[in-house]
């Protein structure tokens, strides 16, 4: 497989990763271990943001699958990006690269938190409200001590760390292109690399963990973070960051290498490591800080290998089984940004739409997740659409424009 085979791989990668995310926010109303009734809009520590809808119907099936993508889905977000900025940061240099990644992921962030996040909070907060105006959840919202801003919270960390990379390229390239060098080492040894990426987001996420705890956010605004896991994302962001630019069809995730090729011990050990970091952390439930020092430890130290055996495990099988272009997951890749900045929306509302209804917690995700990425799919591309023309036609009418 050449490197533009490897391009196609993590074209169809990108898609699958947009349909994990829609299905992950459209399950969320059905987990099993949810309370009974809505969170309180005007009550701390404000859960809703995290679980704006909550339905009567569940099964235990969603706890699973969003815990899987909770452990990693995140962390390969972060280190696709990484994978893909040496190449961008090469071509274009720090500065415009910045001012790229301004307009392509800051302005989109400012624009989400100030219209779309209210939008689709909206909903949430009919569900617990005497007053389900407008008015009065606009003053509710502004009574807020923190902007939420839902899943955006992905842009502007990914908006910072893509900073730093530009800084660096700027004032220290050697230290990039080292980082290169180490994995060069790794080529022929996944099982050190896997090591070495657990042990570095063990150094980056246990102390956290530890020192706050596994789930707690916080808020500055409308800027969000996981109190345990800012330092853990940044070592995955550089982890694909250093094999991107050393290239991926040469280095540890090259189509022929051991690592691809054993795929299917990847999704073993990814399996197992999940199981042993949910029986761990079961026992650090239902307060996390009032469980022992000996079971967080374990919990906490049990997350960087469930990562990255989960996050390794979906490059390879990516890598090694989704080779050939498809046309529905070409379109999907290319409008995945697109529905990942409106889909919330559409999911927070389907969700609200659907509490009276007489349908089990599957049908309900089912329906939700089909419509949501749909529409949130057509909404893409019609902006992407919309936006091609007005580029061709300014493109045109400087091309006629009288000399």
């Amino acid at each position: 497989m050449t490197s533009s085979s490897a391009s196609v791989s993590l074209s169809n990668l990108r898609a699958v990763v947009i349909i994990i995310v829609v299905a992950f926010h459209s399950a969320l109303p059905y987990l099993a271990s949810q309370p009974p009734h809505p969170f309180p809009f005007d009550e701390v520590p404000y859960r809703w943001v995290a679980f704006p809808i909550i339905d009567r119907e569940r099964w235990f099936g969603f706890d699973l699958f969003c815990a899987w993508q909770d452990v990693s889905l995140m962390s390969l977000m972060f280190f696709l990006a990484g994978l893909l900025a040496p190449a961008s940061l090469n071509r274009k240099g720090s500065l415009v690269y910045l001012r790229d990644r301004w307009w392509r992921i800051a302005v989109p962030f400012l624009f989400a938190v100030a219209i779309l996040s209210p939008l689709a909070y909206f909903a949430s907060y009919r569900t617990t409200a005497a007053d389900p105006s407008v008015t009065a959840f606009w003053q509710h919202w502004r009574a807020l001590p923190m902007w939420p801003s839902g899943p955006q919270w992905f842009l502007w960390q990914l908006f910072l760390l893509s900073a730093l990379a530009a800084g660096l390229h700027a004032i220290a390239p050697r230290s990039l292109a080292s980082l290169g060098q180490l994995v060069k080492r790794f080529g022929d040894r996944p099982l050190g690399f896997v090591v070495a990426l657990v042990l570095a987001s063990f150094a980056a996420y246990v102390p956290l963990a530890m020192a706050f705890s596994a789930w707690d956010w916080t808020y500055l605004g409308p800027f969000s973070f996981q109190l345990s896991r800012p330092l853990h994302y940044a070592v995955y962001f550089f982890a694909g960051f250093a094999i991107g630019g050393y290239g991926c069809d040469r280095g540890i995730l090259r189509y022929d290498g051991p690592l691809v090729r054993r795929w299917p011990l990847l999704l073993a050990a990814a399996l197992i490591s999940f199981g042993a970091w949910g029986g761990l952390t079961s026992l650090t439930l239902p307060d996390w800080n009032a469980s022992s020092v000996a079971y967080r430890f374990l919990a906490a130290s049990a997350f960087p290998v469930a990562c990255a055996t989960g996050v390794l495990c979906l490059l390879a099988v990516s890598l090694r089984l989704m080779r050939w272009r498809d046309r529905i997951l070409d379109t999907l890749s290319v409008n995945a940004y697109g529905i990942y900045l409106v889909h919330y929306c559409f999911v927070l509302w389907l969700q609200y739409a659907l509490l009276p209804f007489d349908l089990d917690a599957i049908a309900k995700a089912t329906l939700v997740f089909a419509c949501a990425l749909a529409l949130s799919w057509a909404a893409s591309a019609t902006v992407g659409m919309l936006g091609s023309r007005q580029v061709g036609t300014a493109r045109q009418a400087i091309a006629h424009r009288p000399q």
